[in-house]
Formats: structure tokens, sequence, C-alpha cells
């Protein structure tokens, strides 16, 4: 049985066991601050943090891994066969580890796999599963994770820099923009957005770049030629690959001449954006903040719901944790956290009209005690030159 499971249990009693790629798995990465594209195993156990590791990756983990002890996956295997276990796994190397010390209790992850639950489960194992964040600590960022954010942020910002530019230099005809005798297209600035974050260490992932009738799906890429007078979202969160911090920012930009209404479109998600960073501080209520924009924006005659089967106006959050995953803890939503001082929340209201046009606008904040301070350093122009 899998027993959800809040901080009541002391380590004395209960380890801690994850069993994953740290590649893939951000949780096993902070534990470890070691990069593997294989599983491996992460224990602790009365306060000793250990991993697993096999010959290929144990001298590399002995001079990377923020663990107090390396063992090596070989010569487990070989004490347990020596046991008369004829082809031993991954679990019986975790028991063999564990059955010293007598404990039978284990808190892992909710996406711990279910194959290795069962086993240990039949060896006796009472296992917990703590919602995420798994290591709430996460949420609370160092100073030297902040800078590690800052730094994909002016990546980030030099790329969107660079792609703005080359809005500025391109032609209308048609309804559509061109550059060097061509339509210019979302892909062609994704590919320029992600080519310049490559060059400063940074990977780049469903890069938003969405025209007219694309930017009101807010999750749509955007395809196919920018439009004339209408508004372009861009929303870029890469990922260093040398920190693994993201960063995350949205900007809106209409090439011409837009329209009054789209033009007041903008304002409203500005000042809404504006006013809800100047309430982010230590002890704010996420959800009150959300709120507080939805309140605006039927205020100013901007209703959400479903017209002809599409949702329009304000449909999702407005902002999320940033760090080593780019959505994390905690949450500004409909069922929004208690903010605190040193994590780094998005703010990122957005307005979405078929029709009229879309607007999301984006910036990092890191939570202070009286306030918050932006991490974000890139203006917000809604008509590009």
């Amino acid at each position: 049985m899998l027993i959800v499971s809040g901080d009541s249990l002391t380590t004395v009693d209960r380890a801690t066991l994850m069993i994953a790629a740290s590649e893939l798995d951000s949780n096993l990465y902070y534990a470890t601050r070691f990069m593997a594209p294989d599983p491996f195993i992460f224990l602790e156990v009365k306060g000793e943090r250990m991993v697993v590791m096999s010959d290929l990756e144990i001298d590399r983990a002995r001079s990377q891994a923020t663990v107090d002890r390396v063992l090596s996956y070989a010569e487990l295997e070989a004490q347990v066969r020596a046991q008369g276990v004829s082809a031993p796994g991954t679990v019986e190397i975790v028991h063999a580890v564990l059955h010293p010390h007598g404990i039978k209790r284990l808190l892992v992850p909710t996406n711990f796999p279910y194959g290795h639950a069962a086993k240990l489960q039949e060896l006796g194992y009472q296992l917990e599963s703590r919602l995420e964040p798994f290591f709430e600590r996460r949420a609370i960022k160092t100073d030297e994770e902040v800078r590690h954010i800052e730094d994909s942020q002016r990546a980030t910002e030099e790329a969107v820099a660079a792609a703005h530019d080359a809005l500025r230099a391109a032609s209308p005809r048609d309804g559509m923009l061109w550059l060097d005798g061509a339509p210019l297209t979302s892909e062609r600035i994704k590919k320029l957005i992600n080519v310049k974050l490559m060059e400063q260490d940074c990977v780049a992932q469903h890069t938003i770049v969405a025209g007219g009738e694309q930017a009101c799906d807010p999750h749509h890429e955007g395809s196919g030629p920018l439009p004339v007078d209408r508004s372009i979202i861009f929303d870029v969160f890469p990922r260093s690959a040398q920190t693994r911090y993201f960063a995350d920012m949205s900007r809106t930009v209409v090439r011409s001449k837009p329209s009054p209404e789209l033009k007041r479109l903008y304002r409203v998600v500005k000042d809404a954006q504006e006013a809800a960073i100047a309430e982010i501080r230590d002890g704010a209520d996420g959800t009150k903040i959300h709120q507080g924009i939805c309140d605006r924006f039927e205020a100013a005659g901007y209703k959400t719901g479903q017209v002809n089967g599409r949702m329009q106006g304000y449909f999702h959050g407005t902002g999320h944790g940033v760090g080593l995953e780019i959505h994390e803890a905690p949450r500004i939503s409909r069922k929004g956290s208690i903010l605190q001082e040193g994590q780094v929340v998005t703010v990122e209201p957005g307005l979405y009209y078929p029709g009229l046009g879309a607007v999301r606008i984006e910036d990092m904040v890191l939570v202070t005690k009286d306030g918050c301070r932006n991490l974000t350093d890139f203006p917000k122009t809604f008509e590009l030159d």
C-alpha cells in the first residue's frame, strides 16, 4: 500500500529512496548534483546520503556527486550473489544496503517505479510518498541558484532582442512580414532564438513565437508567416546546459499599426501584470493575487468563457515557480500558494480573443521579505519601430 505522507515521520526509522536518471529527474539531480543518463540508486539513511553507481559512473560520481558516500553496484551485486541470490536486481541491491540498518520504512517520490515498489513491498518494506515538492527546500532558492537563473535570463533576453531586431528589419507586404526576399516565419524566428541560446550554452524547447489567431491559443508554438498589425507573442524558457536552471520570459509585440482595441488590450494586461508584481512579498497569497487580476480584467470589460466552443479571456494561472524545472512550486493561480522569501516565480497574465488578438507579458521575480526583485531586465515594448 502506498501512503501519502507529510513531514511527520523522522529520519531515524525511515530512509529516503530514489531510483531514476538524474538527467530527467530534477529531485535526484538536486539531491546529488550529479548528471547521469541512466538510472541509479540514491539513499539517505539516518542522515547519511549515498549513491550506488555502476562501474561506468563510479569514478565520476566520486569526484562530482555531492553525497557522503559512493557505493559500488558491482561489489554489492557480488555480495548478494554470495548470499545465494542468483540474479540480483536493483531492489536486491537496495535491500543489501538497508538491511544492516534495520529500516523498513521508505519515503519515495510519487513517480517512483511501480515494479520496484512492488518488489520492495514483497520484502516487507512500507513505502510512503510525498507529493511535490519532494524536497520542500527546493522552492527556496539560494543566492547561487538565483544567479544561475539570472544567467539563463540574460541569455534569454539577448536572444529575444535579436529576434525583435529581425522583426524591425522586416517589411510589411500583403498582410505579412518579409525579410531578405522571403516571408518572415515563426520557424525562422524560433531558429534564430534557439541558435542564439545555444551559443550561450542554453537549450530551448517549445519556444513560442505565435502571431495573430495562433497567439490566441496560449501554448501554440507558432508556424508560418508572421502577420502585420496583429500581436505576436514570444514565450522563451531555456535551460542552462551548465547549471540546469531555467529562465522564463514572455513579451507581446506588433509590427506596423495595431488597432485601438488591440492597444487597449495590451495596456490592460501590462497594468495588471505590474499591479500583481507590486503585491508579491513574503506571506502573500498566490490565490488572491491571481483573483485580483481576474477581477481587473472583468472590470475592464474582458470576460472569460467559451464562445463558439473556444475559450477566450483569461484562462490560465498567473505564475509558477522556476528553477531546475520550468514549472515547480509555488503557484500563483486559482489554487495558489502562500509565497515565501527566496522563491522565484513568474508573473504572466494574458488575454486571448480570437478575431482581436492576444497579449501575454511575463517577468520572473525573486520574493523578498517586503516585496520582490524583478530578475527580468527587458523592455515591455508593444509597437516595434
